[in-house]
């Protein structure tokens, strides 16, 4: 963007230096040629200055549909982690683990009931309490939440032949509790490929609060006990799942 003010500074510049020297210096008979030449040169500098406003307008546009894409994607990574988690009590550490899972277990769900029982309380003296109790009730199949979704290509990076990179690993959450944690995540370059590098090159640097920061669009951490992504809440509209903390 800076180089692209200063290229505009100087041309409007040299534009006011050259009609001053024709006015100045050019013949009469010749000041007609040299307006249609200036003409052309206002022409091309109007040309640049709408390019130099709506490249970065149509990059931001563009640029948002794609991550929207691959958002959708990470939520789906995360969504079926976090089953497997429920089940498994770890995170699956590939893609056709994954996909296995959704296809072939079963979630058990548990039913919290009471139950009387008498409890001798000491000196020959019993009581009736009634104890909290837990017991599987039923296994509802994990495919069923994924029905309507295509969980086969969760893992592929939509518009692109690549595919999210997925890491597992524990970390110690409190003194001798660790615990498991995931990450998926894949380059904004390969995102973005097709347009302009000079925009690519400042979308990595990205640090805005608004803004995708880094240089990876990604979900989990490996660093911390999160399932939440590292996209802004633009990117959750009309998603009641956003970042969950364990």
């Amino acid at each position: 963007m800076l180089a692209f003010l200063i290229l505009l500074i100087g041309s409007l510049i040299g534009v006011f230096l050259l009609a001053y020297v024709i006015v100045k210096f050019v013949p009469l008979k010749l000041r007609g040629l040299v307006s249609i030449i200036l003409l052309a040169i206002s022409a091309y500098l109007v040309y640049l200055i709408y390019g130099g406003i709506m490249e970065p307008i149509k990059f931001d546009i563009e640029k948002k549909k794609r991550y929207a894409k691959v958002v959708d994607q990470l939520k789906l990574i995360r969504d079926a982690q976090i089953k497997y988690k429920d089940v498994k009590n770890s995170y699956a550490s590939n893609k056709d683990s994954l996909i296995y899972f959704i296809e072939k277990d079963s979630l058990p769900i548990v039913e919290v009931y009471e139950q009387d029982t008498i409890v001798n309380v000491g000196g020959g003296i019993t009581e009736k309490k009634s104890i909290r109790k837990e017991r599987i009730s039923k296994y509802e199949k994990i495919i069923d939440y994924f029905k309507d979704r295509k969980y086969g290509d969760m893992f592929k990076v939509p518009d692109t032949d690549k595919e999210f990179k997925l890491e597992t690993s524990t970390i110690e959450k409190v003194a001798g509790l660790f615990v498991p944690v995931f990450e998926a995540k894949i380059e904004k370059e390969v995102i973005l490929k097709g347009l302009p590098r000079h925009l690519v090159k400042q979308e990595l640097e990205a640090i805005e609060a608004d803004q995708i920061k880094g240089a990876f669009v990604s979900v989990g951490s490996l660093n911390e006990v999160s399932t939440g992504g590292n996209w802004p809440p633009y990117y959750d509209k009309g998603d009641a799942k956003a970042e969950t903390k364990e």
